[in-house]
């Protein structure tokens, strides 16, 4: 095995013992609200009880209820310990492995480079030579061309919605993991993210004109009939249409590259607004917090590496599967006719 392949299997492991770790703490925290409710539950009764039975039978509930809430925060503390250094030891193996692809490619193009000076050579075709480097030249100058055209910075605008009457879902977590990810990434000095929270549908314009974004981004809940859930100003869910979604968006910014609804049932949002950006990625289906999180944390985390939109959607993909979460064919990419998802770079490598 070479030495590439051992720091990707180290990289592919840590990833695989961080999701466990996150897992494990996960169930434990699970267990935390039954507790709780347990010890409210001992409490009401001792204050109505006149039985002294009753009441040692409570008070000895409240405390074995007591003793596993603390038993349950040690483990937590553990894992959250066990979590922060294995996030350590997978950005010192992803390092490893950037660093060793580097050493390959160099070794890989010093080759190429003396092979084709050999066959010059022996050819002694001086208008060939000519016509080779006029095409290197060329082909280095719309490379350079293509990254003048890169912004020096993007902006990712993050608008999030979970109204009252509606399930609570992990949307701070989703940011969290968003926000480390580009953090780790490459590139993460060209990525500027902005969130919004609470979001109502008067709301959309005003953010996108003032952030200008590249990327926009809905979290939160989306319905079965295709329609985004924002909020009403009383906080119960607001539905707003696709139509309505691709207006505002198509009439405030000519920055917005892409559109990414990490929203139950959005695939018709994202169908409907490639007719005015170049990209969209909805979900097909509903989604679980575990497959919204892991997904949009990938995605970010490969666009700050500098790949191309079609490959980072690849790697989020890949990311879910990883992780074990049975839903990897829910989010689907969507392009505007005439546009290759491969030739999207959305982040400027210098």
């Amino acid at each position: 095995m070479s030495l590439l392949d051992t720091y990707r299997n180290a990289v592919t492991r840590k990833r695989e013992e961080l999701a466990k770790l996150s897992n494990d703490l996960s169930r434990e925290q699970a267990k935390l609200p039954a507790l709780q409710k347990k010890i409210i539950s001992a409490n009401n009764t001792l204050k109505k009880t006149k039985s002294q039975s009753t009441a040692k039978s409570k008070l000895c509930e409240i405390e074995r209820a007591n003793k596993s809430i603390a038993d349950i925060n040690g483990k937590c503390s553990d894992l959250q310990k066990k979590i922060a250094k294995k996030e350590k030891e997978l950005a010192t193996a992803e390092k490893n492995l950037r660093s060793e692809e580097e050493k390959q490619n160099k070794k890989k193009a010093a080759e190429e480079g003396k092979r084709m000076k050999a066959q010059d050579a022996q050819l002694n075709a001086i208008e060939r030579t000519v016509e080779h480097q006029a095409s290197v030249q060329a082909s280095m100058q719309a490379d350079i061309e293509q990254l003048k055209a890169l912004p020096d910075k993007i902006t990712v605008l993050f608008m999030a919605a979970n109204p009252s009457d509606t399930k609570q879902l992990m949307l701070d977590e989703e940011v969290r993991a968003i926000q480390k990810n580009i953090r780790l990434s490459e590139y993460r000095d060209s990525i500027h993210f902005e969130s919004r929270w609470a979001v109502r549908s008067g709301d959309i314009i005003q953010a996108i004109n003032e952030t200008n974004p590249t990327i926009i981004h809905f979290s939160g809940h989306g319905a079965e009939s295709g329609e985004l859930v924002l909020l009403k100003p009383d906080g119960t869910k607001d539905f707003v249409t696709k139509e309505a979604i691709t207006a505002a968006i198509s009439t405030v910014s000519d920055t917005v590259r892409l559109v990414v609804f990490n929203t139950c049932f959005s695939a018709a949002q994202a169908v409907n607004i490639v007719q005015n950006v170049e990209a969209a990625i909805g979900m097909n289906d509903s989604v679980q917090d575990d497959t919204a999180i892991t997904f949009a944390a990938q995605l970010y985390s490969s666009i700050g590496f500098g790949y191309s939109l079609e490959k980072s959607y690849k790697q989020a993909i890949a990311a879910i599967m990883l992780a074990g979460i049975p839903q990897n064919d829910i989010p689907q990419l969507f392009h505007r006719d005439g546009i290759d998802p491969d030739e999207i770079i959305l982040v400027n490598p210098s």
